[in-house]
């Protein structure tokens, strides 16, 4: 049996089948440390906390009748994408029957950051987003 001591941490591993099993789960340690790095990954962490930030984004939208539709788009703090936050706005309106209505930076902006309050959580958790209606949104 070859010894190759460079392949352990600090320790010498025989060749062969054990070898390879030993090389395969460094790798998959490798690869787990830098999957926990990744911003989605770290991010789906930070809401594992019961006091984590949020970005509220107030949104105004005209209704087919004229009455202004007023709600918030709530996304984690490091949400900054505003194509996603715009659409998590228009995935709502087309559950309200208006997804033809406009929704962008005119209708939809950055409005404050502030610790989420226990009834967005699990939807933020589970979508990504929690949407607060405010004004108009029957």
């Amino acid at each position: 049996m070859q010894i190759r001591p460079e392949l352990e941490w600090g320790k010498a591993i025989p060749q062969g089948a054990d070898h390879f099993n030993l090389r395969f789960m460094k790798s998959l340690h490798y690869l787990i440390v830098l999957l926990m790095a990744h911003p989605l990954v770290s991010q789906s962490n930070h809401l594992q906390s019961p006091d984590f930030k949020v970005a509220v984004w107030d949104t105004y939208v005209t209704r087919d009748d004229g009455r202004i539709m007023h709600f918030d788009i709530i996304v984690p703090a490091e949400m900054k994408d505003t194509s996603i936050i715009h659409g998590y706005g228009w995935q709502y309106l087309n559950e309200k029957k208006l997804g033809h209505r406009p929704l962008t930076a005119r209708e939809c902006r950055f409005c404050h950051i502030e610790i989420v309050r226990s009834a967005w959580a699990n939807d933020i958790r589970r979508r990504g987003y929690y949407i607060y209606e405010m004004e108009n949104c029957d």
